[in-house]
């Protein structure tokens, strides 16, 4: 009988404090019912004064670890291999291994621990790696991925070419990874990137262009901010939709199945208008995704966040094709396949 990596459980954490289509629209300008139509949000949580990035981490890995205790019995911390977090940049501190703090902090004593970063491709891509490292080591049979992100702050509400990233919420989304777990059999990935978007979104200081203490920064210099966003947003607009379309369709097919078995697609939160085309090109109809319009987006942890959705919501029946979908700033698409249920056909 040949391995295969099954995932054990999920676990979310978001801030109490909400932010609704209503305050969003009266700091932009921006009429609420294009926040709500066109942005597709109708509230998001943001990160109070003590929602560091690690404590929503430690409280979504938490969250996962006591579910993961009710799948397996006896599971615990100890038994972790690898602690892998693959959230946000923008971090307690500027240069910090949030997995080690995780490490220690969940007492998983026997996992060696390190940071991914792939902006908000980078759960999905976590995934991969957990799962490749499972296959690929004997000794590795539990891993726990974890992201977070605070991006919501570095959100200027008075800066026009920001405007697509008036969606960015706070949180943070865990995952355990297990070899041979009898159930939600973790099939194909596939990720494709486009170097040319490299230089489009970044926060100008605090780097070794504009380093802290050297240079007198201007505060709007702390925020996230768009080169062109015109530009951006035209050689987008060409390639977008196409390059999310390949990878879920080349996730699906190493999977064994068609687009047609997909029962359920789990993607980014993006604007309501390119989600409505993706279900189109695939032939689903808005009732067989989850739109995290409750959530906005909050970086690599929406595919997870989404999952925690759809089992809240009835929406997972056994055998179900779930497709979870992905897209990052630099920019990278992404999209795992994944079985829902008993594992079965090994």
């Amino acid at each position: 009988m040949r391995n295969w990596v099954g995932l054990v459980a999920t676990g979310v954490y978001v801030p109490a404090q909400v932010q609704d289509a209503a305050y969003i629209a009266a700091r932009t300008g921006i009429p609420e019912e294009v926040i709500r139509e066109k942005f597709g949000i109708r509230k998001k949580h943001v990160g109070g004064e003590d929602d560091h990035i690690s404590v929503m981490a430690l409280a979504a890995a938490r969250r996962a670890l006591e579910q993961a205790a009710r799948e397996v019995p006896g599971f615990e911390p100890a038994d972790l291999d690898v602690v892998i977090y693959c959230g946000s940049e923008y971090k307690d501190y500027r240069l910090w291994s949030c997995s080690a703090m995780l490490q220690y902090e969940l007492g998983a004593r026997r996992a060696y621990a390190f940071d991914l970063m792939a902006l908000c491709a980078g759960g999905v891509l976590a995934l991969k790696a957990a799962r490749d490292q499972i296959l690929a080591d004997p000794q590795i049979n539990n891993v726990l991925v974890v992201a977070a992100s605070r991006e919501a702050s570095l959100v200027d509400y008075r800066n026009q070419r920001t405007r697509f990233m008036f969606n960015f919420g706070d949180g943070a989304a865990a995952a355990i990874l297990r070899r041979n777990h009898p159930a939600n059999r973790l099939l194909g990935i596939a990720a494709l990137t486009d170097g040319s978007f490299h230089a489009d979104v970044k926060v100008p200081a605090g780097g070794t262009v504009y380093p802290p203490l050297k240079v007198v920064i201007p505060p709007e210099r702390w925020y996230l901010d768009v080169t062109d966003p015109s530009g951006m947003k035209e050689r987008l607009d060409a390639v977008s939709l196409e390059n999310f379309l390949r990878v879920i369709r080349q996730a699906v097919q190493d999977s064994g199945f068609e687009t047609k078995d997909i029962r359920l697609l789990l993607p980014v939160h993006m604007k309501r208008s390119m989600h409505r085309a993706i279900l189109q090109r695939l032939g689903l109809p808005e009732d067989r995704s989850v739109y995290l319009e409750e959530y906005g987006h909050v970086q690599a942890a929406d595919q997870i966040i989404g999952l925690e959705e759809a089992k809240r919501r009835g929406l997972l029946r056994a055998g179900d094709l779930v497709v979870l979908v992905a897209a990052g700033t630099g920019y990278t698409w992404a999209a795992a396949a994944l079985q829902w249920g008993p594992v079965r056909d090994i």
